[in-house]
């Protein structure tokens, strides 16, 4: 039995500001997107049921979580979120930092229940707080792009929110990094309130935010949220060399019905993937906590990041993602699992890189 399947067992949860915002979050944020009122979804991801949920969110709670992720379009995790919030005393709501997402289409799929557009927005969030079953949002991201929608018009909507009273904070997800950049330069610009966070896929098996994102987070004040950050279970500990398929019910088995090469077994099943996993197994031994934990935690240690979505439908996969909270990788570990997970720089990085290496090396003769 883990330490974590003890009801007694604390932790030493941190918190960190979210991006430049006054706001603090646990440094773990609990992912909603796989919680459903009957533990189906629209996409047939695995779920949990409400049930399983709540006791999930109860137990993230007593372990010094205060950081809860959704989006309007994960199926019924708005309402099951809203239904736990109520169930609580009086006051609970003020001490749970909630984050949803809008974008997405939504019913009843009108030419208008999509997008960016101030109408959608303002639709949206009404909506939203109705399931949350709440009179503010603490966090409302746009979950990716609209490229039929002026970032001025996105912009201001979402302002207008936040002078509402409806939106504490603004992000954004899924976002190129010149559309954080014109995005805040037009806040800048009219005085509007800015993206203090970037939601994001990262792990170590995707490290494309490194390019050029994180610094123009770092420069534009963005707490970035990593989103997947086991790859969609490949850095669980559930698979190895001699995995022959994953099982049915797994997120990679998933990934590969419905084509989602970016965590798909045809797409990961390679040679890097298999030395990170040793790299991890490694340090997890070492430490005596899950492959999972150690995967989590060198995200949560990298630069800029403010705090890293979970998921779990278990118990169980709850219990061994928390370990990562109790846990620190020392600096040469942190580098072994950097150097197994590197790949070579895409033009125009790997020029910038190497341009800016020989000038470097030109001062310092």
């Amino acid at each position: 039995m883990s330490l974590f399947d003890k009801k007694d067992k604390k932790i030493n949860m941190r918190y960190n500001q979210l991006g430049t915002s006054g706001l603090r979050v646990s440094e773990i944020c609990l992912g909603a997107m796989t919680f459903t009122l009957d533990g189906k979804n629209q996409w047939g991801l695995p779920c949990a049921d409400e049930q399983t949920a709540h006791a999930i969110f109860d137990r993230f709670v007593e372990l010094g979580g205060n950081f809860i992720d959704t989006a309007d379009a994960y199926s019924t995790s708005e309402d099951v979120i809203g239904n736990w919030l109520t169930s609580k005393p009086q006051g609970f709501r003020q001490s749970i930092i909630i984050a949803t997402k809008f974008r997405n289409s939504m019913p009843p799929h009108g030419v208008n229940d999509t997008g960016a557009s101030r109408k959608h927005i303002f639709d949206a969030v009404e909506a939203s707080l109705k399931r949350l079953q709440t009179n503010y949002i603490d966090l409302y991201q746009i979950h990716a792009p609209d490229e039929t929608t002026s970032l001025r018009e996105t912009m201001r909507a979402l302002n207008d929110l936040v002078r509402q009273g409806k939106v504490h904070y603004i992000g954004c997800s899924n976002f190129t990094s010149w559309q954080i950049q014109k995005a805040n330069d037009i806040a800048e610009k009219e005085s509007l309130e800015k993206f203090v966070t970037l939601q994001q896929q990262y792990s170590l098996l995707c490290r494309n935010i490194e390019w050029d994102t994180v610094d123009v987070c770092r420069n534009e004040g963005l707490g970035i949220l990593p989103w997947s950050p086991l790859a969609g279970g490949w850095l669980s500990g559930k698979f190895d060399r001699s995995t022959e398929k994953p099982d049915d019910d797994s997120r990679v088995s998933w990934a590969e019905k419905v084509g989602w090469s970016e965590t798909s077994w045809s797409t990961k099943t390679v040679e890097q993937t298999w030395n990170v996993l040793d790299q991890l197994r490694a340090i997890a031994k070492e430490l005596n906590v899950s492959v999972a934990a150690v995967a989590l935690r060198w995200v949560m240690q990298r630069n800029g990041i403010s705090s890293t979505i979970i998921g779990a439908r278990t118990m169980e996969q709850f219990n061994q993602n928390m370990q990562a909270a109790d846990i620190h990788l020392s600096d040469e570990q942190m580098a072994q699992l950097t150097k197994a997970s590197d790949t070579p720089l895409p033009y125009p990085f790997n020029v910038i890189k190497t341009v800016n290496q020989r000038d470097n090396a030109l001062k310092n003769q």
